[in-house]
């Protein structure tokens, strides 16, 4: 009895503010809502119109690439950094600051400051491209690039904080095990492999989950891509979750939109089930 009441107060919370908002979205799912107060049961209509819905089909697409990129991403520069700050190296602080310092600041800003940096001829990249006698890109105008930057902007701001969870990590492998392997003759690579992968089996899975999970739903990406590109160029940019926003404050198709909504959400589930099956829960073997 105890102990349910010690719960009941979190519970009751997250009923109030998550079960039943998320019961609510997925009702509206199978309404057709026209944003001035209209609603009209249309079953799976709404479901229907989803799959057969290129641009959606297309920011499925987009989020795929975006994850595929962005979570290995993430683990090899949050990984390699927190190797690299793990060093006895001067002004170790002022480093781990500085790589973390991205983090701190807010996505619009970080947003806005990338826009100017990579605008067309005058953008500081492109600037330093010319003075290297390299041909300058329209890094937000070419559908084929727009993602790619996205990305780049997005590993840059977030590595400093994989960076801190791997270190945390790397902090608690005994230093006597590095000492052992010295003494027999390992190298730093047959130490990272048999060692230091090896134990940052649980540090690895929850990067990977987090990371994965904050990819699939936008996480930061939702701000950067409003900020710096609209979705465009031609959709090449518009991930499910931003086309989800569009859909429901832009055209006021909120049924719609729950209904994509939800999708995701089964995805997110099926993602993360699959994580706990294949990786035993941060039990797998890695070296």
């Amino acid at each position: 009895m105890a102990a349910f009441l010690f719960i009941l107060p979190d519970s009751l919370g997250l009923l109030i503010f998550v079960g039943i908002p998320m019961a609510l979205a997925l009702s509206l799912g199978f309404f057709s809502v026209d944003g001035f107060g209209g609603y009209k049961f249309v079953w799976f209509a709404n479901y229907n119109r989803m799959l057969h819905d290129p641009l959606f089909l297309k920011s499925l697409w987009v989020t795929v690439v975006y994850v595929l990129v962005l979570v290995p991403g993430l683990y090899v520069t949050g990984l390699g950094l927190a190797l690299l700050v793990s060093q006895k190296i001067p002004f170790i602080a002022v480093w781990r600051s500085l790589f973390f310092m991205p983090y701190v600041v807010s996505l619009v800003v970080v947003g806005l400051t990338w826009k100017v940096m990579l605008i067309d001829k005058v953008g500081f990249v492109n600037s330093v491209l010319e003075l290297l006698h390299l041909p300058s890109r329209s890094w937000l105008g070419d559908p084929n690039l727009a993602l790619g930057a996205i990305l780049l902007v997005t590993i840059w701001f977030l590595m400093g904080y994989y960076m801190i969870i791997f270190l945390s990590g790397l902090q608690e492998i005994p230093r006597e095990y590095y000492e052992v392997a010295r003494i027999d003759g390992a190298g730093p690579w047959a130490m990272f492999m048999k060692i230091t992968l090896p134990l940052l089996r649980p540090t690895s899975f929850f990067v990977l989950l987090v990371s994965t999970v904050s990819a699939v739903a936008g996480g930061q990406a939702f701000d950067l891509i409003y900020v710096m590109t609209k979705g465009g160029p031609a959709n090449s940019t518009s991930l499910a979750v931003f086309y989800i926003y569009e859909q429901a404050f832009q055209f006021n198709n909120y049924g719609y939109a729950a209904a994509m909504a939800s999708f995701l959400v089964i995805i997110l589930l099926l993602i993360t089930i699959a994580l706990f099956a294949l990786t035993r829960g941060g039990r797998f073997h890695l070296g």
